[in-house]
């Protein structure tokens, strides 16, 4: 039996059937590469769904790992750590926000950001004011607050009912907006680009007009930026590449290089109606994750990585469009920089799955769409390695479908 078969044979035996996973194991990584157990390379476009920002075995985050494993791991948040408020006041530095809470990942970001929302609309407007609205087709998670405000049928069947008093309006649609929210609605819940949902991107007049009518209903403004934010659209937050900032900004995903840490990051007005008792984690913001995530940020900036993300995102576009206008299985590019999706009129796993077979690491999102979400470090070199695959893939397919309409 093959160390890929005594793998997958253990997973099919012991674990919940929860994930569809492409046929490969993957043993280790370096830079914007990744090794399976035979020792073949793959580039890597998908940095562990948005995770590995900083690629693989960065050698300043083993180090930050290494030293900080030696001293200590966790003590609990009884006890105050070095590095939980460092990183919170870089990430208030950053952002503009004023305060932050540390938990163990986006859904748990996600849960922290409606649960400080409620207690400010309850603090402002008495119980009524717990209405919520949110997008047909977002995605925030699959714990039951962050599910109920998914607006995806596929992921809430099954598991109904979900938490009410949450009012759902399509994406970019001002109308719907205006007539969905009232004097007791106590947050709107957003992605300012959809990542499950298809690389879909709010409008600039739509995001304003969220915070207008927040403002206008003291309502939080709630941002979810866990996948399209920390860099990846090419500024530090993705509410900054747009202009509007939320009142409460939930991340996660690279923020500790692929360490278990999500954050919300809130304005004071909403911050403080939150007291000693009415929230926690045992795991958060823990010593090891924090000083791990101070290491990220300091990279980013050290290294330009944003500016690379602007630059080389804007090459990736230029060449995912060329796709679109050569191939008539394409059917256009959405997001930007290292955000970004190649929109195609058949299913997209196909392709995912043969990408393995030529050393490429792709992923697929609402059936028909090939999301890219690379490593920062990603250079255009590897762009053109990612595009001669594609350019190869989608040439197959163009003349398997020309070979079928002349035996017709």
């Amino acid at each position: 039996m093959s160390r890929f078969e005594q793998i997958t044979d253990l997973e099919k035996r012991y674990l919940l059937q929860t994930y569809n996973r492409y046929p490969v194991a993957l043993e280790k990584g370096k830079g914007v590469f990744v090794f399976d157990f035979e020792g073949n390379r793959y580039l890597d476009f998908v940095s562990g769904i948005g995770v590995n920002a900083l690629g693989h075995a960065h050698p300043r985050i083993v180090k930050a790992i290494r030293d900080q494993a030696a001293k200590v791991i966790h003590l609990s948040n009884l006890y105050y750590n070095e590095y939980q408020g460092q990183l919170a006041e870089r990430l208030c530095q950053l952002s503009g926000l004023d305060r932050a809470f540390f938990q163990n990942s986006g859904t748990e970001a996600i849960e922290g950001s409606i649960k400080l929302a409620r207690l400010a609309g309850h603090r402002a407007g008495g119980d009524a004011k717990c209405r919520l609205v949110a997008l047909e087709g977002s995605y925030h998670g699959r714990t039951f607050g962050a599910l109920s405000l998914t607006g995806q049928e596929k992921h809430r069947k099954g598991f109904e009912p979900l938490l009410g008093d949450v009012t759902f309006v399509p994406q970019n649609d001002i109308a719907a907006l205006r007539a969905a929210i009232n004097g007791n609605t106590c947050a709107i819940v957003l992605e300012p680009i959809f990542g499950e949902g298809g690389i879909l991107e709010c409008s600039e007049e739509f995001l304003r007009e969220c915070r207008a009518l927040a403002a206008q209903h003291q309502a939080a403004l709630i941002f979810d930026e866990i996948q399209c934010g920390l860099g990846r659209t090419g500024t530090m937050f993705a509410f900054q590449t747009f202009g509007v900032v939320p009142d409460i900004l939930a991340i996660a995903k690279p923020i500790a290089a692929g360490l278990p840490l999500g954050a919300f990051l809130a304005r004071e007005q909403f911050a403080t109606a939150i007291s000693p008792g009415q929230h926690g984690t045992t795991f958060g913001g823990g010593p090891l994750a924090c000083r791990v995530g101070l290491e990220y940020l300091a990279i980013v900036e050290e290294e330009k990585l944003l500016e690379n993300v602007a630059r080389v995102g804007a090459y990736l576009t230029q060449q995912l469009q060329m796709l679109v206008d050569k191939y008539a299985a394409t059917q256009g590019v959405r997001g930007r920089g290292f955000i970004q999706g190649l929109v195609l009129d058949i299913p997209a796993r196909p392709l995912v799955e043969q990408g393995l077979t030529e050393g490429v690491l792709f992923n697929a999102t609402q059936d028909t769409v090939l999301r890219f979400l690379p490593p920062f470090l990603l250079q255009e070199k590897h762009v053109d390695k990612g595009i001669r695959v594609l350019k190869k893939l989608l040439g197959k397919k163009r003349k398997k479908q020309q070979n079928v309409e002349s035996a017709a």
